[in-house]
């Protein structure tokens, strides 16, 4: 093999077993393979219309794939030929097998059950991390999440990992106070899996005001203050660089738009 391989693995369930072939496979072949890119709960062509665009554009990918729905499955095999790009069935062969064994068809009415089961339980999961890994609580979390939200007060950071969380993305988010250094975690993450969040000044002292009103409390607080939110931003702005993160700009922006940027850069990613 004289060029390194991507490698694209495609399921439309958990990508559990074709990541742990993959893997088996990988390691006997060391540097050749440059990169490894999933995409679990695949459901519709336009995400494998997607999937296949973006392997056909390295010159050298392999796509291994469980998918079981038998309609998915055919268009993924016919658009894998239309690019002439080499793909492994993981599940065909093995059902392939035990329906000839037994003579009984795989039922896709069982398949469609199961996974709607797995769905809720995953989106539970990821529910769950972001009630637990919410405004700091668990540095150690930043090490087990899919995306970590960086950010000042009020930037909408929370709203955002629910968010996230309901498109089954373990977010864990952390604030940025210029008084606390950030934790050593987060420079042991991969810098692609981080999103810091920055907001015009006069928008963030509007939205603190606002919130100060709403607990009964002072609005001329310090925590509104002009020149304490500069500092703020300034130092977040700070750390985002340390970091190499994604920086997103989220004055006006909804938190849907803002988790759909996550989002396509995460599936371009293969994080």
């Amino acid at each position: 093999m004289d060029e390194n391989v991507a490698i694209y693995l495609v399921s439309d369930s958990s990508i559990d077993t074709a990541e742990h072939v993959a893997a088996i496979a990988a390691s006997r072949f060391g540097t050749n393979i440059s990169q490894i890119k999933k995409f679990p709960y695949v459901g519709d062509k336009n995400q494998i219309d997607e999937i296949i665009i973006d392997a056909s554009n390295n010159k050298n990918s392999l796509i291994i794939h469980t998918m079981v729905v038998d309609e998915l499955k055919r268009y993924l095999l016919n658009k894998a030929r239309q690019y002439d790009l080499r793909i492994v069935d993981v599940m065909g062969p093995i059902m392939d097998a035990i329906e000839g064994t037994t003579g009984i068809a795989p039922t896709e009415l069982f398949f469609h059950k199961r996974k709607l089961d797995e769905d809720y339980f995953r989106k539970m999961d990821a529910i769950e991390f972001a009630v637990k890994h919410d405004d700091g609580k668990d540095v150690n979390g930043l090490l087990l999440a899919d995306v970590v939200i960086l950010g000042v007060s009020r930037t909408s950071k929370t709203p955002l990992c629910m968010y996230l969380a309901h498109k089954y993305i373990k977010a864990a988010n952390f604030p940025l106070v210029p008084e606390v250094d950030p934790p050593k975690e987060l420079f042991e993450i991969d810098h692609n899996k981080i999103f810091g969040l920055m907001i015009n000044i006069d928008n963030l002292v509007e939205i603190r005001k606002e919130r100060l009103k709403s607990l009964g409390l002072d609005s001329k607080a310090v925590y509104a203050a002009k020149d304490r939110i500069i500092k703020e931003l300034n130092y977040a702005k700070e750390v985002m660089e340390r970091l190499d993160c994604t920086v997103i700009d989220v004055t006006n922006k909804a938190v849907e738009e803002t988790a759909s940027i996550i989002l396509n850069k995460i599936n371009k990613g293969g994080l």
